[in-house]
């Protein structure tokens, strides 16, 4: 399989948008290379152009931090990613000049609605399939543990402890329902 000229086209202009890549420049090459990589099995497999470039964009952004990590330009803290060359202030830190208070402890980032319908649909389409390869194998307890995962923001070591298998093990179906839900897409 390859990329057409208009998914070439759709992967440029998603990197070039994407907030890390100013000051990044230097790693086109490689954020495009990675983000082929990453996509090519599911350019196919999903028909609907926008719900295709909401997936890329996701694709895309992960694709850089994998990238920037790799380069020794981006480190992972408590509450994401953060360039190395930044200083990381605490969740309720504040920063006080002179008579100026700034707090940081409430920003949001909005989404907007085209991206919230499109970030359901595959939400909905993973959890389906989660569903039912849950159903065909309920001795692995898939659906159990990426819920405990994904949507308690548990460990792995903390998910072992819940169901009482080893964090190994967690680890083991984690990646095997990713191969699984993947198969599926494709």
């Amino acid at each position: 399989m390859e990329l057409t000229q208009d998914n070439i086209d759709l992967i440029e202009r998603l990197i070039k948008s994407d907030r890390k890549y100013s000051n990044n420049e230097d790693l086109y090459e490689d954020f495009f290379n990675e983000t082929a990589k990453r996509s090519l099995s599911i350019m196919n497999a999903i028909e609907s152009e926008a719900t295709l470039e909401a997936y890329l964009k996701r694709i895309v952004t992960t694709s850089i931090i994998s990238v920037l990590k790799d380069s020794g330009r981006l480190r992972r803290t408590r509450s994401g990613y953060m360039s190395t060359k930044e200083v990381a202030l605490k969740r309720n830190d504040s920063i006080d000049y002179s008579n100026v208070k700034i707090d940081y402890s409430s920003i949001n980032i909005p989404h907007n609605p085209e991206e919230i319908v499109i970030q359901k649909e595959i939400l909905k389409f993973v959890a389906d399939t989660i569903k039912k390869i849950d159903a065909q194998e309920p001795d692995k307890d898939y659906l159990h543990i990426y819920t405990l995962r994904y949507d308690k923001g548990m460990t792995q070591k903390e998910i072992s402890q819940e169901i009482g298998i080893s964090q190994s093990e967690v680890s083991k179906r984690l990646y095997s329902l990713m191969g699984l839900v993947k198969n599926a897409i494709e």
